[in-house]
């Protein structure tokens, strides 16, 4: 399963503004010490011989900041990661997340750790309110067909008739155009998901039974409140790029267990230090060269070289907030535009056996308010495979109603919903449950939010950004979009601290030839179109 994961391209990497390796000075942060309290510049005279380590600071310790700290550690920097108190994995450790077969880099990772977190791949299904829609088979056990055609005929539509389906063949059409480009981006975000398909000609059925569901579990939230740039991103990368790619697999137990901790293991072994329990308040700087100097923890400050933030929206927006440094740049002031979408995870154990359909199931129709997954642990976990009764796990999106209620009206909603598609639940008792509460903990690519969201660098010239909101060409989602702007932003310390080697960043599979010609013929006529009077005149 891991083999594509040894393929790797180096992705040449320059700082937008400026390369440190064309004759930038040394960072003024160099000369600092990284205490907790405040600095003694007595004790640093004693090792002015001696040359050391740049220090580097990587706020978030989730995909993208354990990627940074990773790469860096690997180049020989000081490195610590300060987390802000939920935990390592933090923003990421959120219910069970899919592994889905691009993720080429996230793969390469696990292979380098040694470790084997994942299931094999596995079926998995849709129901929407109505009940099963579509059952997902393992791609790429099938012939593979060209692009969608795979999709399409491999995918075992329950109850959608054939002529509901091809209504969706129009729509490529957007896929084709929208090459995930500043322009493309501009051109789609301000528009709905629901929008995009009414334009395309999708019929009711397909997008009540199919499109919105899928949305609802891929990106947490209604259609009519996704941006349909985000849509046709998320759709292509795991769905319509290549037949195979949405094949997943899942972690054998939870991901902090299987990934996080035995990586954080190995950050520690190359002399990382990580820090728990620290949120960051302010970030000094030098008012000469504009350059962070210090990460500023309430009463504790780290001097630094370089930084990198690499945490959710929310956290960030409440950093801002208290943050002297932050507020006075637009960019981040921006960010305050941006919001977050609220996530309840509901474990539960039943006193008995209870068939559930399959290991991963996605679910939508609940008054269209949110969309869940839910999970089959007996067949996922490893701790759970041998257990006599049956241990369920349903993540719920955008769970806005949920997050208030305490955990006794939570289970009996759950089993109220879930009934609807898990035969026999009501006659079993929940003699165990967790409840997880994670407000505003993922990013809502909502209408219009590409013009708030931040770049991998910043106004600072050594503050560098990632996660899987910051903008990036790379074309990955989810997890392996955090993880790789994690390692791009390694690569922006490298450039402008003019050490150590690029991270080596393995791309996204190529478009199929036919997709590659499409494309081509369509940024011809787009370029023509440009040149037409006033053709820029009338909103588009």
């Amino acid at each position: 399963m891991l083999a594509m994961s040894k393929w790797f391209t180096l992705t040449p990497f320059m700082s937008n503004r400026f390369s440190k390796r064309v004759g930038f000075s040394n960072s003024p942060g160099s000369v600092r010490a990284h205490v907790n309290g405040g600095g003694d510049d007595t004790n640093n005279s004693k090792n002015n011989d001696k040359k050391k380590k740049k220090k580097v600071v990587v706020v978030g310790s989730g995909w993208a900041g354990l990627g940074a700290a990773h790469h860096l550690c690997k180049q020989g920097f000081d490195v610590t990661v300060l987390d802000g108190g939920d935990g390592i994995g933090t923003p990421d450790n959120v219910g069970i997340q899919g592994f889905w077969y691009p993720y080429k880099n996230i793969f390469s990772l696990v292979d380098e750790l040694a470790i084997k977190p994942f299931t094999s791949w596995t079926r998995s299904a849709q129901y929407s309110g109505e009940g099963l829609e579509v059952e997902f088979p393992v791609y790429q056990e099938l012939p593979q067909l060209p692009t969608p055609l795979g999709t399409l005929y491999h995918t075992q539509f329950v109850r959608l008739p054939l002529v509901d389906r091809l209504t969706s063949l129009p729509l490529m059409a957007a896929v084709i155009d929208f090459d995930n480009t500043d322009v493309a981006w501009k051109k789609y975000d301000s528009i709905t998901a629901r929008e995009l398909f009414k334009r395309f000609g999708c019929s009711e059925r397909l997008y009540q039974d199919i499109f919105g569901p899928l949305l609802q579990v891929g990106l947490f939230a209604p259609a009519e409140q996704c941006s349909a740039a985000a849509t046709l991103g998320l759709l292509y990368y795991l769905t319509l790029a290549h037949q195979k790619h949405f094949d997943v697999a899942f972690c054998r137990g939870t991901t902090k267990q299987k990934i996080f901790e035995p990586w954080v293991g190995s950050l520690k072994a190359k002399s990382c230090e990580m820090l728990e329990h620290k949120k960051v308040t302010d970030f000094n700087f030098d008012e000469e060269t504009g350059c962070v100097t210090e990460v500023v923890c309430g009463n504790e400050t780290y001097s630094v070289d370089a930084v990198v933030v690499a945490v959710g929206i929310t956290t960030l927006q409440e950093t801002i907030k208290k943050s002297a440094a932050l507020c006075k740049r637009e960019e981040f002031l921006k960010v305050l535009n941006l919001a977050g979408i609220d996530v309840v995870t509901v474990k539960l154990w039943l006193d008995r056996k209870v068939a559930i359909p399959n290991p991963s199931n996605a679910c939508a129709g609940f008054d269209d308010l949110f969309g869940c997954t839910i999970f089959d642990l007996n067949v996922i976990h490893d701790e759970h495979k041998d257990d006599t009764e049956t241990v369920l796990e349903a993540d719920f999106y955008h769970a806005n109603e949920l997050l208030p209620l305490n955990d006794e009206l939570v289970t009996e909603k759950v089993i109220s919903y879930l009934s609807k598609y898990i035969n026999d639940l009501e006659s079993a008792c929940v003699v165990a449950k967790e409840i997880g509460r994670f407000p505003k903990r993922l990013t809502h690519f909502f209408p219009g939010s590409y013009k708030y969201m931040m770049r991998g660098s910043t106004s600072f010239p050594n503050l560098f950004m990632a996660g899987d909101w910051i903008i990036t060409r790379h074309g990955s989602w989810l997890q392996e979009k955090s993880y790789v702007t994690g390692l791009e932003a390694a690569n922006r310390v490298v450039d402008y601290l003019e050490e150590g080697s690029f991270a080596k960043v393995i791309p996204v599979e190529e478009d199929e030839p036919h997709i590659e010609a499409l494309r081509s013929l369509n940024r011809r006529l787009n370029e023509i179109i440009s040149q037409v009077p006033l053709s820029s005149y009338f909103l588009q």
